[in-house]
């Protein structure tokens, strides 16, 4: 039984796409999968599964929210031994002195540093963006609310169907969930 993250993308902001946690919770219980636990109410659901494929998991549970809530949702699923390295590989933990204007955007596709390197980076003042493997990290010293790095601007600039985004708190509060009890 191997333990997974689902990252939904967009649900419980303001009026839009709200799943209460515990329905959340029961959904993914009702499809099968073991030891579901919940974290924020910004769609994040930890659980076991015999699955391997993350994309067969990912469909899977946003065609069931869709089932059942009625709204289309993004969703991503990432294993605890790929989510445990995205926290390792943080490439600027020498640079960052705010844990909640870092930011992880998880995306649908493989990106390259070659790619970000693409991106005019003038336009984006004192915000840094570093390929990982299907995740940029992404630096705003200046905050979160008047950045111009959004998801949207990743979905559009990097060709990904989803990109959804967690600050490096949320990141690595998910990691230490999935090796606690029921994890590693």
């Amino acid at each position: 039984m191997s333990r997974y993250v689902a990252l939904l993308r967009g649900i419980n902001v303001g009026r839009n796409k709200q799943i209460p946690m515990a329905e959340l919770k029961e959904l993914l219980t009702g499809l099968g999968h073991t030891d579901v636990a919940t974290h924020l109410r910004s769609g994040n659901a930890l659980f076991g599964s015999g699955e391997t494929d993350e994309a067969a998991l990912a469909d899977q549970i946003s065609a069931a929210i869709g089932q059942r809530f009625g709204a289309e949702v993004g969703v991503l699923v990432r294993g605890q031994d790929e989510l445990s390295s995205v926290v390792a590989a943080d490439p600027l933990a020498d640079r960052v002195t705010d844990p909640s204007r870092y930011l992880v955007v998880f995306l649908s596709a493989r990106v390259t540093q070659q790619t970000l390197d693409a991106i005019d980076r003038a336009a984006y003042g004192t915000e840094v963006m570093v390929a990982g493997r299907r995740e940029v990290y992404v630096w705003l010293p200046d905050g979160i609310a008047d950045s111009k790095l959004t998801q949207a601007f990743f979905q559009k600039r990097l060709s990904v169907e989803i990109a959804t985004a967690r600050n490096w708190n949320t990141v690595t509060k998910l990691v230490q969930l999935l090796e606690g009890p029921g994890g590693k």
